[in-house]
């Protein structure tokens, strides 16, 4: 099955792929790596906001950590000129977590990413990650992620 047909079967529709809000690209092509640049949480409504421990619960920063996996794999389809096919895996998100001092279940929170990403791409969406709390995000969105993937 390709990937594309299991995000359909999971009711997922990939967006196009978001473009760069400042000054930089939204992915860069080394070899058989893509380095795609955070991606912030967002969904057919627009940014998903919040802060995590105060404002959101782990539950709803999950899903906006699962909309920055959606929009990264975007990316990936971009950088792979159209054809998702081409993801061998992914290596390694870095996920920002907009959160409280006192908030620590960063983890939690960003396994709504890293649960879709083996939902979809089975044991090539297991990867290396980092989870950290960030005391604010840009445009006060709830979670950004950056990911490196490996392509053919």
């Amino acid at each position: 099955m390709s990937i594309e047909d299991k995000l359909a079967e999971l009711g997922v529709t990939l967006p196009d792929a978001p473009a760069p809000a400042a000054n930089y690209v939204p992915f860069v092509t080394i070899g058989d790596t893509v380095y795609v640049s955070g991606q912030i949480a967002s969904d057919a409504n627009g940014l998903i906001v919040g802060k995590l421990g105060d404002t959101m619960d782990v539950d709803a920063g999950a899903v906006a950590a699962k909309s920055c996996a959606i929009n990264l794999l975007a990316q990936v389809k971009a950088a792979c000129g159209g054809n998702l096919d081409r993801l061998v895996r992914v290596i390694k998100l870095t996920a920002f977590v907009n959160s409280t001092p006192d908030f620590t279940d960063q983890p939690k929170v960003v396994n709504g990413a890293s649960d879709f990403l083996v939902e979809v791409l089975g044991d090539a969406g297991r990867h290396a990650r980092a989870a950290v709390s960030a005391a604010a995000l840009p445009l006060g969105v709830a979670v950004e992620i950056d990911g490196i993937f490996q392509i053919k």
